[in-house]
Parts: C-alpha cells; structure tokens; sequence
C-alpha cells in the first residue's frame, strides 16, 4: 500500500497535472477518514477482547455446544448467525477468527471449521462493525461534494442516495443469502463427510432455509428502515431468538444427526496443529448467559436510539472536530464525531462491562494492550489506503483537463464492455476485496469507478453502487488476509490455498446470482 500510495501521488502530479497542494489535502484529508476507520476497529475489538477477558465468550461457547448434537445445526446457529452477529458487531475478519476455533472445540475439523468461519464472510459483511463498509468505505470512496450538487440539482439529498444503496444491498444480500447455510453444509458433507456426498446436507433443506428467512427478512427491513449499522447485528439476534429455541424442539430438523467420521479416520490435512483452549477462569465465578450477551444487547440498543433519537443523536454529535478546505483546496474537507461513531459506543460499551462483569484492572488492561496490537497492522494499511482513495477521488481538479482517475477508468471500461457490465460489478468488487481483504477498502477504492461506469452506461447510479458492495462481501471468503487469520486461530497456516480451493464455490454462486440480478435491475429500473 506504500508503494500504491506513492505511485497514485505522482501519477496524479506529473501526469494528471493536479496541484500539489490538492495532492497534500488529499493526504491529509485520508489521514482523517482513517482516525475515524481506525476508532471503529479500535472499539469493535476492544468490546471482543473484553469479553474473553471477562468469561462472556466462554459462556456463549457453551451455551452453543448444548442446543444439537447434529454437526450441521451446531455450524448453521453458530457459524450462520452467532457468526453473522459477530460481523455486524467486530467485523474486519473477526467472525472467522472466533467460529473456527469454537468449532474446532466443539470437534469439528480445522479445516472445515476455517471453510465455514470463511463462508460466513459474505451475507452480513456488507454491514460489518456496525455499517464500516457503507457508511465509511462507500461514503467516502465517493466524491460527494459533486455528487451532492448533482442530487440536490435533482431535488434530492446525498442521504437520500445512501439510504437507497443500503436498501438495494440489504435485498440483494438478503435474497442470494438465502442459499448459503445450506451451501455451507453441503460443503462440509461433500468434503469433510464420511460418505463425501452433496446431497448428505439437503436432509436439512427445511431448517437450512427456516433459519435463512428468520436471518434475512429482519436483516432487509433494517437495512430498508434503520440503516447501514444494524441489519447483520439486529438481523442476527432476532434469527438466534427465533431459530435455537426452534432447534431445542427439533422444529424441522431430520431424525437422523450427521456427525464426521472418527478423528483417527482424518487425513492430516484437515487437522490443526494447535489445541484450542477455552479461557481459565476458574479465578472468578462463572457468568449466566443474559449477563455475557448483555454488552452486545447494549451496543445494539444504543447504536439504535443513536439513529433514531435526534436528541440523542445532537447530543452525541455535538463533539466534533476536522478540517475544512484542507490547504485552500475547496471540497477537500473531513470530520470526526467520536462520540457518534460506532467506535464511541463500542468503547463506552466496554468500560461498562468491566462493572457487569465485575472484571479485574488488570484484565480490562490486557484486553486494551491486544486490540491495540491489533490495530497497529490494520493501521499501517488503511493510514496508506485511505489517502491514495483520495487523491484518485480528488484528481478530477488538474491542468491537463481530465476527468478524475476513476471516471476516467470508468469511461474506458464501459466503452470496451458495454451492456454487459451489470453482470460482472459485483466480480470487480469481489476482486477489490480479494487484493486489499477487505470489503470496506474495496469500497473505498472502486466506488466511485463503479458510479462512472453506470453513468457512462446510463444505468442507474445506486444500483452499481450496491453491486459493488455486495460484490466485495463475497469477495471476503477468498481474501488472503482473512483467510490466514481465521487459519492461524486454529494453526493452520500453510495451507491456506487448499481452503481458497473450496471457498471459491461459494463465491463463485454468489457472484453468478449477484451478476444475474445486476442484469435483471438495470432491465427493470
């Protein structure tokens, strides 16, 4: 990302013709927006950290371990939802990083459990740590001082056009989501099942697509009604309290309980090189289940009534500081309300919990000291990342009279693929996060080349917008850097090119179904 940065920066100054100045503002201004990315990341882990310090996440494991004895009903609660809240709330690859080794505890194979941690990073990415995604990396991947002008030259408002590209992606998620916990156990049982069979999992077809529409009907109507930050978190907890219960009666589930073969029977590719242990605390008194969900509970209720309340909202918003024309260049602004990001919520969130959970100092420390170690790799990046997405978006102000970077791409691209292109947005974006392992920098970085490329096509702007999003969700469960951290939880780094080797299906029917939907969309609208 170094490399790329410099690379953009002078690509823009001798070939571009922009103003060093706005080059500078540029950086400067990325450097802001990556404060903002970073306090996020910081408060979402914090919050994580926390809760394994503090017994929370011993807890919730067991409480998983005691709902089935069937292997796939334990991977569709745990992997599909506990997974998919665990986005909503962290995101950045940490649902890998905690289902892996909770199946692998709960006797799954490593390499199964690192394949289905992957599978989760797909639907409830898009609005991963509480919305990062839309509202920071489609936000600001877009120029939205110009496109602003031109919506209100329209009669309407840039929030307008983000609460239609949140609603479009929540659909399109929601539906091609449908398929994927019972893809996700057709691909344990074809490849990690005794009898190596596809049609071992459709046996649980009716609670597979049972436990898929109690996630994916709550997750559209957030996503259409409140907004970006909650349609995986909310989505999530009201699947969890409709589907366990469900599962506890055996609602629609087989009679017979799939189980592997015999560990003995493995072959050593499967199996990770580390034993997974659950935290110690036999220091302190165990915690009841409604106590270690409670800080998740709180994060989605605050985080709610922070979006809904506007004297809330005033209040919270009322702490803000940033940068205005940066260096006299007019447009090249950025500002921060930690208070009102996510990141604000998820810290004060984590302070509470040390009182709920009656934690130690010292605990609260050592979950402070790992997220921050945490944050210094994804700082390193985004602190490079975030200012080359500038500069591009930026570049459209220069002396050699063209358009900016990404309509200049855009402008090129619709000439050289034509009508087609609906179908292959959401496989550019994919391809964005396979690159950068991250579909908020993926969003980041090809948002605005999308929204060219759809007025170029004179194809509607949000629509491409959305595919691009959804695109770079799918694009998570092929992303190297996710894939070696959910490998190293259970030590199985070395191979992670025989996982890519199996998470590729399921991208590859993500994308086909996205791509067919693209092509559909911009027939109808």
């Amino acid at each position: 990302m170094p490399l790329v940065y410099a690379t953009a920066a002078l690509i823009a100054l001798l070939f571009w013709g922009v103003p060093f100045a706005r080059v500078a503002a540029s950086t400067v201004q990325g450097l802001l927006i990556t404060v903002s990315v970073l306090w996020i990341i910081f408060g979402a882990i914090l919050l994580l950290t926390t809760l394994k310090h503090s017994g929370a996440i011993k807890t919730i494991r067991s409480g998983f371990a005691r709902i089935s004895p069937d292997r796939r009903v334990q991977m569709i609660i745990i992997a599909w939802l506990f997974g998919s809240f665990i986005e909503g709330a962290s995101g950045f690859g940490t649902p890998a990083a905690i289902v892996a080794p909770l199946l692998v505890a709960l006797g799954f194979p490593a390499m199964a459990a690192v394949v289905i941690g992957m599978m989760v990073q797909s639907t409830p990415v898009s609005f991963g740590a509480v919305g990062t995604p839309i509202i920071i990396g489609v936000a600001t991947g877009l120029d939205q001082a110009a496109i602003g002008a031109q919506l209100a030259a329209e009669g309407s408002t840039w929030e307008a056009f983000l609460r239609t590209v949140t609603s479009e992606v929540a659909i399109i998620h929601g539906v091609v989501g449908l398929f994927m916990p019972i893809l996700m156990v057709m691909m344990v049982t074809r490849f990690f099942g005794a009898n190596r069979s596809w049609t071992e999992g459709l046996s649980i077809l009716p609670f597979a697509l049972f436990t898929a529409a109690s996630f994916s009907i709550p997750y559209i109507l957030t996503g259409v009604f409140l907004g970006p930050e909650f349609p995986s978190l909310l989505g999530a907890l009201v699947a969890l309290a409709i589907v366990v219960p469900a599962a506890r009666t055996g609602f629609l589930l087989p009679k017979e309980h799939w189980e592997f073969a015999p560990p003995e029977q493995w072959p050593a590719e499967w199996i990770g090189e580390l034993e997974i242990k659950l935290e110690n605390l036999a220091d302190k008194a165990p915690i009841g289940a409604t106590l270690a969900w409670a800080p998740y509970l709180l994060v989605a209720g605050i985080l709610v009534l922070s979006r809904v309340s506007e004297d809330f909202k005033a209040m919270l918003t009322s702490m803000s500081f940033g940068m205005s024309d940066i260096f006299g260049e007019a447009g090249v602004s950025a500002s921060i309300e930690p208070l009102y990001l996510p990141g604000g919520i998820l810290v004060f969130v984590a302070l509470l919990t040390i009182l709920l959970h009656r934690m130690r100092p010292a605990q609260f420390v050592t979950a402070v000291t790992e997220s921050g170690r945490i944050l210094l790799g994804a700082g390193f990046v985004l602190a490079f990342t975030i200012p080359m997405v500038r500069i591009l978006i930026n570049s459209g102000v220069n002396t050699a009279d063209l358009p900016s970077m990404p309509v200049a791409m855009s402008t090129w691209l619709a000439a050289a693929v034509g009508d087609i292109y609906p179908f292959f947005t959401a496989t550019a974006g994919a391809l964005g996060a396979f690159i950068a392992g991250s579909n908020t920098v993926s969003n980041m970085m090809l948002s605005q080349f999308q929204y060219g490329v759809a007025e170029q096509l004179a194809n509607p702007v949000s629509l491409f917008v959305a595919l691009q999003a959804v695109g770079a969700a799918a694009g998570n469960m092929i992303a190297i850097h996710n894939v070696v951290a959910a490998s190293a939880t259970v030590g199985f780094l070395g191979r992670e090119g025989a996982v890519i080797a199996k998470t590729i299906i399921p991208t590859i029917y993500y994308l086909v179904f996205v791509g067919i939907i693209g092509l559909i969309g911009v027939a109808i609208l």
